[in-house]
């Protein structure tokens, strides 16, 4: 399975994305979300000036929800989560691919026997290596893992038990992998509570102009507290739900292949000798 490291392909996959989050998050906002946002509140100072015995109504526009620089950071990090998610999600796609790989070459009827367990592993491997489609992959490395144990031990018990090491050892990979996706899942409500923050803040260093009867900056720092919460949560419970269904399908992925291995490289392992001893003791 591939490794990670610096300047390799998940590297830069994460290095692009970041870089396309900021540029699309931050365009759409500066050309769309501020000025629209700013022809609305100038709107609504027009209607307040020119009736002020109407009693004023907060707009809650998408738009004026988002405008605050919180809600563009939370709008980044998700994006930028999305990418990975669909990243993780192709790479998931891709392993299950290799199931339709004819591996060993082995015909019907045809069994392994120990002697024979390091000419396919040989065969594997460099099968591995001339083929791109298999490389860094999970299936070929346990198949690979089992022809070993057999050869070393001349045990299908321990061949079988390979499969499952490995297969929990890429369990543990593919795990670790999602870190990133878990820290932003994290930053996401954090960002929103440095908006609460920043915009409770605001609201009580404002809090003699709310005295002498001007409470429009108190409402719109305490707007910013609340609009900040709000899609910080959303977001990171969105972004949970599809983290939860990637995870689900790296599961159902190595059990399918732990199966493909057992079925199709471990059934067919034989021990001809142990067979002809317990015949010379009859």
């Amino acid at each position: 399975m591939k490794r990670n490291s610096f300047l390799s392909r998940e590297f830069i996959v994460l290095a692009l994305g970041l870089v396309f989050s900021v540029l699309v998050v931050f365009s759409t906002y500066r050309y769309y979300v501020w000025p629209v946002a700013e022809d609305i509140q100038i709107a609504s100072l027009v209607e307040a000036n020119q009736n002020p015995d109407k009693p004023k109504v907060a707009n809650r526009s998408i738009v004026v929800i988002l405008k605050d620089k919180e809600q563009m950071v939370c709008l980044m990090l998700m994006t930028w989560a999305m990418i990975i998610l669909v990243y993780k999600a192709y790479g998931v796609s891709r392993e299950r691919s290799v199931v339709s790989h004819p591996f060993l070459g082995i015909s019907k009827g045809e069994r392994i026997i120990p002697e024979d367990s390091l000419a396919h592993y040989k065969e594997l491997k460099e099968d591995v290596r001339r083929n791109p489609k298999l490389r860094d992959k999970i299936l070929p490395e346990i198949i690979l893992a089992a022809l070993h144990r057999f050869d070393s031990t001349r045990s299908i018990q321990d061949a079988s038990l390979a499969v499952h090491e490995r297969s929990e050892m890429a369990y543990d990979e593919l795990d670790s992998d999602l870190g990133m996706l878990r820290y932003l899942a994290w930053a996401i409500p954090s960002v929103g509570f440095i908006g609460t923050v920043r915009g409770i803040g605001e609201a009580l260093a404002l809090a003699d102009e709310a005295i002498r009867g001007d409470i429009s900056g108190v409402t719109a720092a305490l707007g910013l507290a609340f609009n900040s919460t709000l899609i910080a949560l959303l977001l990171s419970i969105a972004l949970m739900f599809f983290l939860h269904l990637l995870q689900s399908k790296q599961e159902k992925l190595l059990i399918d292949l732990k199966e493909f291995a057992t079925k199709r490289v471990v059934a067919l392992m034989k021990t001809p000798e142990h067979e002809e001893t317990q015949i010379s003791f009859r």
